[in-house]
């Protein structure tokens, strides 16, 4: 039986996954709501089964010609392996060099049928660098994977479907809007 929402938030703050506080997240946006999916991955049985969830969702037909699991370093790099363990994939991982994600260590194949995974997704930039490196590489997008998608289903990839166990859109303010930094706080970017 596929895990419900409330399970999968329960599995992330259980591991500490979830912190309150006030957070600067990548996109640079702050929020009193911060994933820290690396708490998750200390705990290789319970996100073996998340990712293997994650991986049951991925539609049927790209899940069978997918050939590789690529994900974003460093945060969607454990994601991706489980979720290629769980499809018997191969598994890659593009990582900064000078600030911008590259394949630096892998090679993709003209035509190479991949899929996506990253741990946590808010607007999908890092994400998108990863669709980009495949697709420059000749590689195609077949599906994107994620444990978290923030962006309350917006994140959007083109025709690419996308998956995910947990669907939220957790508060968010613009840096100089936010109530937080009124307030005296300073955000904090604990890294993913």
């Amino acid at each position: 039986m596929p895990l419900s929402q409330e399970q999968v938030l329960s599995a992330l703050r259980e591991t500490g996954a979830l912190l309150k506080g006030h957070f600067e997240l990548r996109s640079g946006l702050h929020s009193p709501e911060f994933f820290q999916c690396a708490n998750l991955l200390r705990f290789p049985r319970i996100a073996g089964e998340l990712c293997a969830e994650l991986a049951s969702r991925i539609p049927a037909a790209a899940a069978a010609e997918a050939t590789t699991v690529v994900s974003p370093a460093l945060g969607g790099i454990l994601v991706g392996h489980e979720v290629a363990r769980a499809l018997d994939k191969k598994c890659i991982f593009a990582e900064k060099k000078d600030g911008a994600l590259v394949m630096r260590r892998f090679k993709i194949e003209p035509g190479e049928p991949c899929i996506v995974a990253e741990d946590v997704v808010t607007r999908g930039g890092r994400v998108q660098e990863t669709i980009d490196i495949v697709r420059s590489l000749g590689g195609r997008v077949l599906a994107v994977a994620t444990l978290v998608d923030r962006s309350g289903g917006k994140a959007s990839f083109g025709d690419i479907p996308h998956v995910s166990l947990l669907e939220m859109e957790p508060v968010t303010y613009e840096p100089s809007a936010c109530p937080l930094c009124a307030a005296g706080g300073k955000a904090y970017h604990p890294g993913s």
